[in-house]
């Protein structure tokens, strides 16, 4: 089974991606699109060149990949919605067990303005992941949403249940990781993953929300709805 994991970025993607790596019967894929994204946009993002370089920048090459089986049972696809702009090709997506991974958008940008100045509201995804979970309503699937912050508050409850989801038994190897990342991450994260990289397992649950700055909070009102009506159907323990 592909697994394709539709999140935002500061959602706790790269960590999810770590639990699952423990599993002996599955694989994982960090971000598949991310060239083909800064190709087709001209999105100046922090080492573009390199990623560039590093990747496919074909959607449909990288989409008929993502659609064929991994070397093990599973196969854990890594996708960031941003990524998947009007001219992105969606077909996989069929082939694959799709997933939602959400956050609230003002502690997704209080994360990214660490990493990225000026976030939009098109930089963290919530749009394009509502469109997403909609196409994957289209296909005839039952799209599985997990909140962040509920894996953070209760791991192995929130693994159990999303494993239980996606028809596998749950591992108790998904609940740690080897500090120092991981050999299937892509050549971006020296710059965003340095806090999972000096991590060993998912971090305790989060404070209040934090306070923005106006330019920010209209941005979190603006996705603020969208995260509301996929919460409405997410995974509970």
């Amino acid at each position: 089974m592909n697994i394709a994991m539709w999140s935002g970025p500061r959602n706790l993607s790269t960590a999810l991606m770590y639990s699952f790596a423990q599993r002996a019967d599955t694989t994982v894929t960090d971000e598949p699109f991310y060239a083909a994204y800064l190709a087709a946009t001209g999105a100046d993002h922090p080492m573009r060149a390199e990623i560039l370089t590093a990747q496919n920048q074909d959607y449909a090459t990288i989409a008929a990949a993502s659609a064929a089986p991994g070397p093990r049972s599973h196969r854990y696809l890594k996708l960031m919605t941003h990524h998947m702009i009007a001219v992105a090709d969606h077909s996989f997506m069929g082939s694959c067990r799709n997933a939602f991974l959400i956050r609230h958008p003002a502690r997704v940008l209080a994360s990214y303005v660490a990493k990225r100045e000026r976030p939009s509201l098109q930089d963290i995804g919530f749009t394009e992941q509502f469109a997403l979970y909609r196409t994957a309503r289209a296909l005839g699937q039952t799209p599985i949403v997990v909140d962040s912050a509920d894996i953070r508050q209760n791991p192995p409850a929130m693994l159990a249940s999303l494993c239980a989801a996606l028809g596998l038994p749950f591992d108790p190897a998904m609940l740690s990781w080897p500090e120092g990342g991981n050999l299937a991450d892509g050549v971006w994260a020296r710059h965003w993953y340095g806090a999972v990289h000096r991590s060993t397992c998912f971090a305790g649950p989060e404070g209040p929300l934090p306070d923005l700055p106006d330019d920010l909070a209209a941005v979190a009102a603006a996705a603020l709805p969208i995260y509301e009506e996929l919460a409405a159907s997410k995974l509970s323990v």
